[in-house]
């Protein structure tokens, strides 16, 4: 039976717009139709994702068009607390985006950790959900929001006291697997490599809590759309059959990473 969650604040630290979606739209949804405050930190504006459509934005101004959809898709979802942290989206391993002054990757680590643990102290948060410390598949920005994140919830925890649940959101390996196969058996191409897929996601024994979010799969794929200049309608995940993504959406996973022997709350959801 699902607890009261009405008391609960919830602190979610992302890097990318986009990135609150495939791995945790459902929880956010979940919380939003309980009654929990749920607050949104985005890192970056996005600056140099793909554009599906060169009709929908053009690189010069990406960035203003993806914080707009990441609005649409928070008004989807019910949140109304969303804060943009406009640092430059840095690109993938490598890229020489990765060196432009503004780059999150970049960013004076003590400035937005004491902003983050600022926000988990105005919005007192029981919870705070960010990405997990592989960054799912390795991207710098996400990494960099994980390490930040769990700097913050450690600058603010106190054993006597206020000690907030940090939980990594997960994109277990078995999962991403599970998806390639479907999209390969159906002849959809994948979006990363095949011979990628054995290293991408969180290791599945690191997965502590499995949420059931079935019940807000149409909330959470409405929001995912929102997304327009990054997730197109006929990409490889909604060429899926709907009943096949409904299927493969309606579970969510986390790591609870901290503290220690902390009472798995988002397993009473």
């Amino acid at each position: 039976m699902t607890n009261d969650i009405s008391h609960l604040s919830v602190l979610a630290c992302f890097a990318h717009p986009d990135d609150e979606g495939f791995a945790s739209g459902g929880l956010l949804a979940k919380l939003v139709a309980g009654g929990a405050r749920v607050t949104l930190v985005c890192a970056t504006n996005g600056d140099i994702g793909e554009i599906s459509d060169p009709s929908l934005a053009t690189p010069e101004n990406l960035w203003r068009v993806r914080k707009q959809e990441l609005r649409n898709a928070m008004a989807v979802t019910g949140i109304t607390d969303l804060r943009f942290l406009d640092y430059r989206d840095s690109g993938m391993v490598g890229w020489d985006d990765n060196n432009h002054p503004n780059a999150y990757c970049n960013a004076d680590s003590d400035a937005v950790i004491s902003l983050l643990a600022n926000a988990i102290a105005e919005v007192n948060a029981h919870v705070v959900l960010t990405h997990d410390p592989s960054g799912g598949y390795g991207h710098p920005d996400h990494k960099t929001m994980s390490d930040h994140a769990t700097a913050a919830v450690q600058q603010v925890s106190d054993p006597d006291g206020f000690t907030p649940l940090l939980y990594y959101v997960c994109f277990p390996r078995g999962v991403f697997q599970r998806w390639w196969q479907e999209m390969l058996d159906r002849g959809i191409e994948p979006p990363f490599a095949v011979d990628a897929i054995d290293s991408l996601g969180t290791p599945d024994d690191e997965v502590t809590t499995t949420v059931d979010v079935s019940a807000h799969v149409d909330t959470k794929i409405a929001s995912l759309k929102c997304h327009r200049t990054q997730i197109s309608d006929d990409g490889p995940f909604f060429q899926l059959p709907p009943d096949i993504m409904a299927g493969l959406m309606g579970a969510e996973y986390y790591q609870l990473a901290a503290p220690t022997g902390a009472t798995d709350l988002l397993a009473t959801l």
